[in-house]
C-alpha cells in the first residue's frame, strides 16, 4: 500500500491551518441488525475505520444515520463523508435489479438526499466505494449491476468479507494526483462500478482494465471541493490522503464561516 507521509506543504495538506479548531466531518452510517454485549438490535453502525481515520486526518467524526433526515444537519458540519455499504437501488437510474443487486431504498433516500444539498450548497464531499456511486447517480449517471459479467472476473470483490487490491493511474493535474500521485493501489471491495458518468463530473482515476476509479467535478461546474473513489481508504490505516484531502477542504471552508452566536446564559444577565 502506498504511504501516507507526506511533506506538510504538499497539495492535500493544511499546515497554514494547523491551529484552526477540527472541522466536523459528517459520516453516513449504516441502519441495520447488530451485536455487542448482551445486544441483538436494530443500530446505526459504521466500521470503526471510518472513524479512526478523520481522527488520525484531523477531524471530528459525527454519525449520520438513516433516519430522520434533514438537510439542515448540513449547516452544523464542515465536510461529508458518503460511505461503503448496500448496492444503489437500480430504480433510481431507470434499469430493472440484477439478481446480485442488493439495496436499501431507505439509506438511499438519506443519502440522495444529503449528498444532493451539499454538492449543491458547496460543502465538501467525499464518496468511498458506495459513495462515488451516491454521487454518480444522484447527478444523472449509471451504474454496471454485476462487474463479474462485464469483465470476466471477481477481482475487485474476491470472496465475501475478502478485499482485493486494485492499482489506480490518475490524472495529473487533479484532485487526486495532487493527494496521490500519478499511481496508487488501496484495498476494494465492490461488484459494482460506474458505467455512464453523469454530466458535469469526470473521470480522473481508472483501474488497468479501464474501470472508473476515481471521480471528480468538471471545472467550474459545482461551488466546493468533490472527490469520489473506488476502493476503501478507510481500510488502510497507513494511507490516509483520501481522507486527509477531505479534512483539509472542509477546514477551509469551515474559515470561511461567520462566527457562531454565543450561547445565551440561562441563568440571565450579560
Amino acid at each position: 500500500m502506498a504511504s501516507s507521509v507526506s511533506d506538510p506543504h504538499e497539495p492535500g495538506t493544511d499546515a497554514p491551518g494547523a491551529h484552526d479548531p477540527a472541522p466536523v466531518i459528517g459520516l453516513t452510517s449504516y441502519q441495520q441488525p447488530a451485536r455487542w454485549g448482551v445486544w441483538d438490535t436494530e443500530a446505526a453502525v459504521l466500521p470503526a475505520e471510518y472513524v479512526r481515520m478523520v481522527v488520525a486526518a484531523g477531524g471530528v467524526p459525527v454519525l449520520l444515520p438513516p433516519h430522520g433526515t434533514d438537510v439542515a444537519v448540513l449547516d452544523r458540519i464542515d465536510g461529508l463523508l458518503l460511505s461503503g455499504g448496500a448496492d444503489i437501488g437500480p430504480a433510481r437510474y431507470g434499469v430493472q435489479p440484477h439478481a446480485e443487486t442488493k439495496s436499501q431504498d431507505w439509506r438511499d433516500e438519506h443519502e440522495f438526499t444529503l449528498a444532493a444539498a451539499a454538492i449543491d450548497s458547496g460543502l465538501p464531499v467525499l464518496g468511498i466505494c458506495r459513495g462515488l456511486q451516491v454521487i454518480n447517480v444522484a447527478l444523472g449517471g449509471t451504474l454496471h449491476q454485476h462487474l463479474p459479467e462485464v469483465l470476466g472476473h471477481s477481482d475487485y470483490q474476491p470472496a465475501p468479507a475478502t478485499y482485493g487490491e486494485v492499482t489506480v493511474s490518475c490524472e495529473p493535474g487533479t484532485i487526486a494526483s495532487a493527494l496521490l500521485g500519478p499511481e496508487t493501489t488501496a484495498p476494494c471491495y465492490h461488484h459494482q462500478g460506474v458505467d455512464r458518468v453523469a454530466p458535469g463530473l469526470r473521470v480522473t482515476g481508472r483501474s488497468p482494465d479501464g474501470l472508473v476509479e476515481i471521480l471528480e467535478a468538471e471545472p467550474d461546474t459545482v461551488p466546493g471541493w468533490l472527490l469520489a473513489v473506488q476502493w476503501h481508504p478507510e481500510h488502510d490505516s497507513e494511507d490516509a490522503r483520501v481522507v486527509t484531502g477531505l479534512v483539509a477542504a472542509a477546514r477551509a471552508r469551515a474559515r470561511t464561516r461567520p462566527p457562531s452566536a454565543p450561547t445565551p446564559d440561562p441563568r440571565g444577565g450579560s
